[in-house]
């Protein structure tokens, strides 16, 4: 009796698709990657190794067939034209897992998927770097939260970069009804974990508020993560966009409390200093940034809720100024 191997199609050949990528062919499965261009080689580079991928890549829809596992891997602000791969690729059977940040994961795939497609949102802590096409330098985290039943992490738990949160390592079952489950057993033999946490709306906006002071910062500043850990005017300035951001997600009706502020920045503090985020790589890259869905989510919810947030109002303004052709 054979078994067959789990198909896996990795969207985006970037920084998070590639580590994502690895993860999979770790955990034993057929992965495909989907990219808009054709690489030579895909390469994860960490402090200890460098390895290449041993997986086809693939740039013309036509090229693909269904497969059991889609990974959006894109930016957010690309969602849209990664949707020509969606219908080659995605089945009856097909779950969509989103990797990507803001808080509105399955609103904004939900409409450019087949109708009754399985939407997974995802909030990925992993740092990583494109170093050039198809190499990436994974420079810390190992950890995917996706939306857990009650009881699979406690609210209020909060976790770093490396750590997951308190109680969410449940033991996961590859043939669940539960998409969340069967994607935490997706990867497991990997060295990413996925962890379930039962309030994911309060999990999304502490992974928003991890974007939303460094990203924009070290984007317009075009320093590092220590332009935030020792120049006290950056950080005072980064502390209050955080504040404004709080102050949202809690009428947006997140659990979130001043702790949240002081854990953010206790985040911050354990990057090195020589760390980016992805906003910079993408100015140093020359590339757009996904501003609208981290700083943007803050402005038009702050607006919806009647919050004031001038700070990220003028941060998001900067950021088109910015991005204008």
């Amino acid at each position: 009796m054979s078994t067959r191997r789990t198909r896996v199609a990795v969207i985006g050949a970037g920084a998070v698709g590639t580590v994502v990528a690895a993860a999979a062919v770790d955990a034993g499965h057929d992965v495909v990657v989907c990219a808009r261009r054709r690489l030579e080689r895909l390469v994860v580079e960490r402090a200890d190794s460098v390895r290449e991928l041993d997986v086809p890549v693939l740039v013309d829809p036509t090229e693909a067939t269904e497969v059991d596992w889609v990974l959006l891997a894109t930016k957010a602000q690309d969602a849209g034209g990664a949707a020509a791969w969606f219908g080659p690729l995605i089945g009856p059977n097909t779950t969509v897992v989103v990797l990507q940040n803001g808080v509105d994961h399955a609103e904004r795939i939900g409409p450019l998927v087949p109708h009754g497609t399985r939407v997974l949102p995802a909030l990925v802590y992993v740092a990583a770097e494109s170093l050039a096409p198809g190499h990436t330098l994974h420079r810390m985290g190992a950890r995917i939260t996706v939306p857990g039943a009650p009881g699979t992490a406690p609210d209020g738990a909060r976790a770093t970069f490396d750590s997951p949160v308190p109680g969410s390592a449940v033991r996961a079952n590859a043939t669940a009804t539960d998409p969340a489950e069967r994607f935490a057993a997706l990867l497991d033999g990997s060295w990413l974990h996925v962890e379930r946490v039962a309030d994911f709306p309060t999990a999304a906006w502490r992974k928003l508020l991890t974007n939303v002071g460094a990203n924009p910062v070290t984007s317009l500043t075009m320093k590092r993560m220590s332009v935030i850990q020792h120049d006290p005017a950056v950080r005072e300035l980064t502390k209050a966009l955080l504040d404004e951001a709080i102050a949202v997600g809690k009428a947006a009706g997140a659990r979130l409390t001043e702790a949240d502020v002081d854990h953010t920045l206790e985040i911050y503090d354990g990057f090195a200093g020589d760390d980016g985020t992805s906003m910079l790589y993408d100015r140093l890259a020359g590339r757009a940034t996904e501003h609208e869905l981290i700083t943007g989510a803050v402005v038009r919810l702050g607006e919806r809720h009647g919050v004031p947030v001038p700070l990220n109002r003028a941060i998001l303004a900067l950021m088109h100024g910015v991005n204008h052709k």
